[in-house]
């Protein structure tokens, strides 16, 4: 006989408006769950809310079930990396997937030398009350101190913005 697992949302205070669309437990007894507006981990009562703006990416790895989100960062500083063994995601995986694309609202790539150059992203909240951030990433061996990559990605800046009507 198998054991029943529970169907419903831990009990996850999550902000004004939201609620639990997805969730799952880590292998140490956390939660990892995902509302319209962000991801939350809990880990023994320490909730840190990650809006979906703010994830770089989410890999996940089957072999391992590991998933691996990144945050968006500053180029030269660490990165913010959670890894979470899960169990049993199910529906998180996808509305992971969902929410991290629904952020984005423009990528462009600027090449510089050769195939190297440097991504202007904008993204902003899925539900699309907040305005655009924009962030930078640069290929590697790209210097983003070199003046002439820095004046290519100001360019390229402008007219992204001119493409999302923010000219």
């Amino acid at each position: 006989m198998r054991p029943l697992r529970r169907t419903s949302a831990p009990d996850l205070v999550v902000g004004p408006g939201e609620r639990v669309l997805a969730w799952c437990r880590t292998v140490d007894d956390g939660v990892l769950a995902g509302t319209r507006d962000a991801l939350y981990l809990d880990m023994a009562g320490d909730v840190t809310r990650i809006p979906w703006e703010q994830v770089e990416a989410a890999d996940w790895d089957a072999d391992t079930d590991m998933l691996r989100v990144s945050l968006v960062g500053t180029w030269g500083e660490q990165r913010i990396e959670h890894d979470l063994e899960l169990t049993e995601p199910g529906r998180l995986l996808e509305l992971v997937r969902e929410r991290v694309t629904a952020s984005v609202v423009l990528q462009r790539h600027v090449p510089l030398a050769g195939r190297r150059g440097v991504r202007v992203i904008g993204r902003r909240a899925p539900r699309g009350n907040a305005p655009i951030e924009w962030f930078y990433e640069y290929d590697e061996g790209v210097d983003p101190a070199d003046p002439a990559v820095r004046s290519a990605a100001a360019e390229a800046l402008v007219a992204a913005r001119g493409d999302v009507g923010l000219a």
